[in-house]
């Protein structure tokens, strides 16, 4: 079935394309929600309220960009509501913090998992800004919309997310010794 039969379907409510729909997305956008969100409870409710905007939006898709982009971008929508219904207070890191200089390249022999398992530990203001601009490839402009914050904000919350990242890792890995304390 191709993506213009299965949102055709989707949209004269067929259930053999809805479950098309789901079978195709539902494993990329849940890894999605996964990565906004605190706990798997949390990323499968957005994966399912995700889902029903989906369903009850599909009118309005007119196929100017791809189907998957679109439908992650309702996902990432829905994972910034959850966020702020838990009125997200964007954290700070301590001065103690800042003392350390880190080569740019300090994360880059990492592999994929240790990567998500990192930034799955960065506190939620952090995660999400890294998340949207690093991964979802979001300006930090869009990003301020969507957040309704200034974009300087998400520029801090992203340098602030990149030094937290350096500063676990060099934690998990203490024999890593390519930073400078200044």
């Amino acid at each position: 079935m191709t993506e213009k039969e299965m949102v055709d379907g989707c949209k004269r409510e067929d259930r053999r394309s809805q479950r098309e729909l789901w079978d195709r997305f539902s494993k990329k956008l849940f890894a999605l929600c996964k990565r906004y969100c605190n706990n798997q409870e949390e990323a499968e409710d957005a994966l399912m309220e995700s889902f029903v905007k989906i369903y009850d939006n599909l009118s309005n898709f007119r196929f100017e960009s791809s189907l998957e982009t679109w439908m992650r971008r309702v996902t990432v929508n829905q994972c910034i509501n959850k966020i702020r219904a838990r009125k997200l207070i964007w954290d700070s890191l301590t001065q103690d913090e800042y003392k350390y200089g880190f080569e740019d390249n300090s994360l880059n022999q990492l592999q994929v998992v240790e990567i998500l398992d990192l930034v799955e530990a960065l506190p939620t203001g952090y995660r999400t800004v890294f998340n949207m601009y690093a991964i979802e490839g979001f300006s930090h402009k869009e990003i301020a919309e969507m957040l309704n914050i200034d974009e300087g904000t998400s520029r801090s919350q992203f340098s602030k997310a990149r030094k937290a990242l350096q500063l676990e890792y060099l934690k998990r890995n203490p024999h890593y010794k390519s930073f400078v304390v200044s």
